[in-house]
């Protein structure tokens, strides 16, 4: 399974841009996937979302750094050599499609299907199943990747989102809530939370 979360201009995959990609094979989480990108030309920008992601207006332009299309051919090349390549993150339809379109505008058929398995929802069945009320707001479920950290044990995730540790995070919380263990060595000092 490849756990992986985006960085955007905004979110709308026609009108914005990815601007980083952060992966985790989670059958062999020592494979790791970051890679940054310029916006692609004419692309918007979203002052909201560069507040949450950190990049700066003059990062997403930078020339210097790789094109959309050549991140786009760096990560297949890595997805490439992943076993299992079905779709996992928070939220995950959203990554889909961004990268989905990103492989189109790069003129690459590659593109992931729409099986995917998304944490709020395994978030969601396994406080079901143990009887905890699930937070509401706004009439939906109120399950925030960082409320779900929570849940299992861990911090929330640093601020401001970087793909490479949203994919890390996520990652770790689905190896505790599928498999009731540990993922990666940076997290092994926080117990797994087991909800009463």
């Amino acid at each position: 399974m490849i756990v992986a979360d985006i960085e955007a201009t905004g979110l709308d995959p026609r009108k914005h841009s990815i601007l980083s990609i952060g992966a985790v094979e989670l059958e062999h989480p020592e494979r790791q996937f970051y890679g940054e990108c310029r916006m692609w030309e004419g692309a918007s920008i979203m002052s909201d979302a560069l507040e949450v992601n950190g990049f700066t207006r003059q990062e997403c332009t930078d020339p210097r750094k790789h094109s959309l299309e050549e991140l786009m051919q760096e990560f297949l090349h890595w997805i490439n050599q992943c076993e299992e390549k079905t779709l996992a993150g928070h939220n995950v339809s959203f990554d889909r499609d961004f990268m989905n379109d990103s492989f189109a505008r790069a003129h690459m058929g590659w593109h992931f299907p729409y099986r995917t398995l998304d944490l709020h929802t395994m978030a969601y069945m396994d406080a079901t199943k143990r009887g905890i009320p699930i937070p509401h707001k706004n009439e939906r479920t109120d399950l925030s990747l960082d409320a779900i950290l929570v849940y299992i044990g861990l911090p929330e995730e640093p601020k401001p989102h970087i793909g490479i540790n949203g994919a890390r995070y996520e990652a770790e919380a689905f190896s505790r809530l599928l498999y009731g263990k540990n993922l990666l060595p940076e997290f092994e000092k926080y117990s797994i939370n087991h909800p009463a």
